[in-house]
């Protein structure tokens, strides 16, 4: 049987096995796909017969490497047919009958169609030298999509690697004792007080595992994401891990719409458990286990507060660390509530440009208006916050109505296409009588 010789092919694998960081099999399959692709561009460059060649006229070759030898062979799979119309694809039961007295009709049979060392040209060899590249490149990200597709949602240590505009390039590793592979960190994914530096050791977030043909890093990382707060958490509360305290909700301001204010975190815990203060749990010892989370994020500020069920004390809870004199829960459809404190306290309530009162409502899912106590006109108020209702009410209605009007519109005009049609027929009834 022919055989196009490929000296060195045993080194050459071995050598981008090491380089890709690659298994051996998957180089021999990109080699093996890259090595038909090539033969495609030869046929196609000896096309004598003019015949069209469409995305599945080489479907029936296949390229059988031998590594040992170093070389590789064109086989084809032939059907076996009175008259032969395709030559690439069909094979005369005359022609086979003289090797196998057996064969039949419909039957398909292998044969070696490899072309001579020198025939397959210049051209193939660019062509197969490509698309071994690519191939190689489909591999990795393959390998990439099966190593950490189940470990999106979870916390990896990385190191910085280099920047690419605005992007930090990451090396992270699967910790599976395979080797370490990139990831970008966005922008908007980076927190400010970090220091990017070159070999810098970081904690990250997996948010996203990239599929399909994608160029760059595969891995999308944060070091902004709420989830990175509540796997830091999880690492270091064992009562979290048990189970025996839970992480309700969370709320992140990871990069504050102003350069003034810094990163915070407000945290919801809640127990089962009569002997288990679930806050006391999360913060530590003189504050031991929330002070490793603090370091990692660079000095952000964590509020962790007790959940409960009900509203008023949640929302008192998750404005922390302000004293809150009362909760008035003035429209419990729409969520909204009003939180009356002290003029001392009134600063604190809100923060700094509104940080605070914006965590708080984004942690409770409660619309929360901050009041002064002292000035604080509960029937005013009540008043004002059922006209808003009420007029939200009529906006709905009037909204409904119209909804309804064009329904009806759209079925007196079917209504009337029907009448059309019952005239129609009735006429050409009448014509036919």
């Amino acid at each position: 049987m022919t055989m196009v010789s490929l000296p060195g092919l045993k080194d050459l694998i071995d050598s981008i096995s090491r380089e890709r960081n690659l298994p051996r099999h998957a180089v021999q399959a990109a080699l093996r796909e890259a090595l038909l692709k090539g033969y495609e561009r030869y046929r196609r460059t000896q096309n004598l017969e003019k015949r069209h060649y469409d995305d599945n006229y080489f479907d029936n070759l296949e390229v059988e490497l031998n590594v040992d030898e170093e070389g590789f062979r064109i086989l084809a799979t032939k059907t076996i047919v009175e008259k032969v119309s395709n030559t690439d694809q069909e094979i005369g039961l005359d022609e086979v009958q003289l090797v196998a007295a057996e064969a039949q009709v419909g039957d398909t049979v292998v044969l070696d169609i490899t072309p001579d060392q020198g025939e397959f040209g210049r051209m193939a060899a660019i062509q197969t030298k490509q698309v071994l590249s690519q191939k190689l490149r489909d591999q990795q990200r393959k390998m990439i999509q099966e190593e950490f597709q189940d470990l999106e949602g979870s916390v990896l240590e990385a190191r910085v690697l280099r920047f690419e505009r605005q992007s930090v390039i990451m090396a992270v590793s699967s910790g599976l004792n395979q080797p370490e592979v990139e990831a970008e960190l966005p922008k908007r994914e980076q927190l400010p007080n970090d220091n990017y530096r070159a070999n810098a050791k970081f904690k990250i977030y997996l948010k996203k595992v990239r599929e399909g043909p994608q160029r760059g890093p595969q891995l999308l990382v944060s070091r902004g994401a709420a989830g990175l707060v509540v796997e830091l958490f999880s690492n270091e509360v064992p009562e979290i891990e048990d189970e025996v305290v839970r992480i309700v909700a969370v709320a992140r301001e990871a990069n504050p719409p102003s350069r003034y204010l810094g990163p915070r975190t407000k945290i919801a815990v809640d127990t089962l458990e009569r002997d288990v203060d679930p806050v006391g749990a999360c913060i530590g010892a003189r504050g031991s286990r929330i002070q490793v989370v603090v370091n990692e994020l660079r000095g952000e500020k964590i509020d962790v507060i007790r959940w409960s069920p009900d509203p008023a004390t949640y929302i008192a809870n998750a404005l922390s660390p302000a004293r809150v004199e009362q909760v008035r829960l003035v429209n419990p459809e729409g969520r909204q509530a009003h939180v009356l404190v002290t003029e001392d306290q009134l600063s604190l309530a809100i923060g700094k440009e509104g940080q605070n009162v914006r965590l708080a409502a984004r942690l409770t899912g409660w619309k929360i208006d901050i009041k002064d106590a002292a000035k604080y006109d509960a029937a005013a108020e009540e008043q004002k916050i059922a006209a808003e209702i009420a007029s939200q009410q009529a906006q709905k209605g009037a909204t409904d109505d119209a909804e309804d009007l064009d329904s009806d519109r759209v079925s007196t005009s079917s209504l009337a296409d029907w009448e059309l049609e019952d005239e129609a027929d009735l006429s050409e009834e009448s014509d036919e009588t």
